[in-house]
């Protein structure tokens, strides 16, 4: 076993393995920070590169790549609040407000840290495993999986915000979300409206952006201030950050463990496991009282799970031929384009290429964390740079990410609308995080749900012991976040997230989502069983929460017009205490992009936009604002189009432009 396991690394060291590693760690960290790209699209871009390479030089540069994109995501969660992918939803909760407080530094210094301890201790753990690991694996069957998405929706639910309640009734609304489209069970589209583009699911990229992004580039725009409202510390320092590591090793190492037992069960790991770490995290503390404002063990905590999922959803892949998610089949794909077979061949005859890939991680993660550690104080500085400098660069990211999704304009209606909501949401006090989370588990969660209800003729799967384990956490999660909200002095915020309390804006949205759920109930007694079951089963209870949180704020909302006099002057100062007015102008700047799209595409509008928001928002001088909006455009021209091969909307300006020799259209349309 030690001489394969010292042959699997001398192969990795080979040239020019070694080199397709390093290259795959570069082109990692970019899809990893960029909001919308992420590992998928970066394997699958790259997937055509490896049909004629020989096995090990094709792990070495696809595995490169994506294990490190959970690493460099940290720097959208920290920066902006925007998660860079699902597996780091949880890290904006304390790293965000860290970056505000102007210490940056300091969280990525812990974040790259763990994310390389985290990612080196999945692979150490996928070694040990290989062989013993089939037992574990097969004792999850649908009605387990099913309970360990209701287990991270529930720990979403309760510590993503102030109010337990709110937080559970918008995992619900995201659940009710993920039944868009056609039921697995019958070929029945559900709430699709009509239309082509929400007929076959509403894509998650485009909502995570808008939600998420959106709302944090509103309040830069409206306040034109810095993303640190705070001067630089010596304790906001990448070497604190270190240091806050190592002090926290234990809480690390169980982190690690939890992200990559939890990530060798098939498509759940990376989308609960750093929700279930930080829950971890937050109940085995002493002192809670800084979560969500800015504990540096919130950015430990997910950072070491999610790396360690890396090397946890290899060991299905690889020993048994089952994907956990769309990044791992993609990586099954390339295992059987270079001839090699899925089972007990990878851990006999061919045990020193699976021990190259686990070199690979170890060697990946280890160099993407000492490159992000030079590079992140540079990174750093962006926080302390104007807010409408930030703001036009990272909304031509997230629209592009959003485009990426479908390629249809669809994708930036979804995202602007989407940011409205989360302006809606996070202005009353609404956790965004649990909605994001639902979305990504809902279509999981509804699939087992039907599997163990045909399999065990009903709900007889609930006897099952590890069902009753795990039924037994979501139950001590909930109680816990119970009684914590009882010891929390009345009229105290919770958490960042959702933290707002403005019952005058909450009331409305409550409003709302109750006639989504009572109307979405409706709809589903239309539909056969099999079809109307698990949207009924996040209406239903998602109406009955909803009509409590408006008797809730229906209270306070009273206390609030009686103290201003009126329903006028109460509105009025809820408004502004949002900045609603100017919330509105900025979403119609984005408006306007979209209306102006279809006429001159989005190689010109996006930088328009760059143009016209600086000059009329941020009273820029002309000059600063072209040139700005000129590196914008070789964003488009030579990042999407010339690398990516992106598909354009064929604008009106597209099929108005002449042919000629000397102006190539690509540069353009």
């Amino acid at each position: 076993m030690l001489d394969t396991l010292a042959a699997g690394l001398l192969l990795v060291f080979e040239w020019p393995t070694i080199g397709y590693l390093l290259l795959g760690v570069s082109i990692g960290i970019w899809f990893g920070a960029v909001p919308g790209l992420g590992g998928v699209i970066g394997l699958i871009l790259l997937l055509p590169f490896t049909y004629e390479m020989e096995p090990v030089h094709a792990f070495a540069l696809l595995l490169g790549m994506f294990a490190v994109t959970s690493t460099s995501d940290t720097i959208a969660s920290v920066m902006l609040g925007i998660p860079g992918t699902a597996a780091s939803q949880a890290t904006i909760l304390d790293g965000h407000p860290l970056a505000r407080q102007g210490q940056a530094s300091r969280a990525f210094g812990a974040a790259f840290t763990v994310s390389a301890f985290g990612g080196v201790f999945g692979a150490a753990v996928l070694a040990i495993s290989l062989p013993i690991i089939l037992p574990v694996i097969f004792a999850f069957g649908s009605p387990e999986l099913f309970m360990l998405g209701l287990l991270g929706l529930t720990m979403v639910g309760v510590l993503s915000g102030g109010s337990m309640l709110k937080g559970l009734t918008v995992a619900l609304f995201g659940i009710l979300l993920s039944t868009v489209g056609y039921a697995d069970s019958d070929p029945i589209p559900r709430y699709y409206f009509g239309t082509d583009y929400l007929i076959d699911r509403l894509p998650l990229i485009p909502v995570v952006l808008g939600l998420f992004a959106i709302p944090e580039l509103a309040e830069l725009a409206i306040r034109n201030v810095s993303i640190s409202r705070a001067p630089r510390t010596e304790a906001g320092s990448l070497a604190a950050g270190v240091r806050d590591a190592f002090r926290h090793w234990w809480l690390a190492t169980r982190c690690a463990a939890i992200g990559t037992y939890i990530g060798m069960l098939p498509g759940l790991g990376a989308a609960i496991v750093d929700w279930i770490a930080y829950g971890h995290a937050v109940q085995s503390a002493r002192d809670k009282s800084r979560f969500g404002h800015g504990d540096i063990r919130g950015v430990i905590a997910p950072e070491a799970a999610n790396n360690a999922t890396r090397g946890g959803s290899l060991i299905p892949t690889v020993v048994f031929g089952i994907p956990g998610s769309l990044g791992t089949a993609i990586l099954l794909s390339v295992l059987l384009i270079v001839g090699l077979k899925p089972g007990p061949d990878m851990l006999t005859t061919e045990l020193h290429v699976t021990f190259s890939m686990v070199w690979t991680l170890v060697i990946a993660n280890v160099a993407a964390a000492a490159l992000l550690m030079m590079w992140s104080r540079h990174v750093a500085k962006v926080a302390f740079l104007p807010g409408h400098l930030v703001v036009p660069g990272v909304i031509l990211f997230v629209f592009m990410g959003a485009w990426l999704a479908g390629v249809s304009p669809g994708d930036w209606i979804s995202c602007l609308i989407m940011g409205a909501v989360g302006i809606a949401m996070k202005r009353g006090g609404w956790p965004r995080p649990p909605l994001i989370l639902a979305l990504v588990l809902g279509g999981i969660m509804e699939t087992r749900f039907q599997i163990s209800m045909v399999a065990h003729d009903g709900l007889g799967w609930l006897q099952r012991p590890i069902v009753l384990v795990v039924l037994a956490l979501v139950a001590l999660s909930i109680l816990y976040a119970v009684r914590q909200s009882a010891a929390r002095p009345q009229g105290t915020p919770g958490g960042g997230e959702g933290g707002e309390r403005n019952p005058v804006l909450s009331l409305p949205f409550a409003v709302v989502l109750f006639a989504v759920f009572a109307w979405a109930a409706l709809e589903a007694l239309k539909w056969p069983e099999d079809v109307r079951r698990f949207p009924l089963t996040a209406a239903i209870p998602g109406a009955a929460m909803t009509l409590w949180i408006i008797l809730l704020d229906g209270r306070a909302a009273r206390r609030a017009v009686s103290a201003a006099g009126s329903i006028a002057a109460a509105f009025r100062e809820a408004a502004e205490q949002a900045f609603l007015t100017r919330a509105f102008g900025f979403l119609g700047y984005l408006l306007a992009m979209l209306i102006i799209m279809p006429v001159i595409g989005q190689k010109l509008v996006l930088p328009l936009f760059i143009f016209v928001y600086l000059i009329r928002w941020g009273r820029y001088d002309w000059r600063a604002a072209a040139g700005y909006a000129f590196v914008g455009w070789l964003a488009l021209v030579g990042f999407y189009d010339r690398i990516i091969q992106l598909q354009w909307y064929p604008s009106w300006l597209h099929y108005q432009l002449p042919d000629t020799s000397w102006l190539p259209r690509w540069l353009i349309v």
